[in-house]
């Protein structure tokens, strides 16, 4: 339980530099960067979701 949660922490700290190095390529116009952020954001989203999915699964199980 307390590695998916340091996962989680790992996860949202990977959202959030993502979305400050977004804004930051949009201040410097360094469009190209913006999209690899955006990528990346999209890639943490999509692994925190599995891993929420993941915990419902085994909370429903455990009952």
């Amino acid at each position: 339980m307390g590695k998916k949660i340091a996962l989680n922490v790992f996860y949202n700290l990977g959202i959030i530099l993502s979305i400050f190095g977004m804004v930051w390529g949009y201040n410097n116009k360094q469009y190209l960067v913006i999209g690899l952020f955006v990528i990346t954001a999209a890639f943490f989203l999509y692994l925190k979701l599995q891993l929420i999915k993941e915990m419902r699964n085994s909370l429903k199980n455990r009952k």
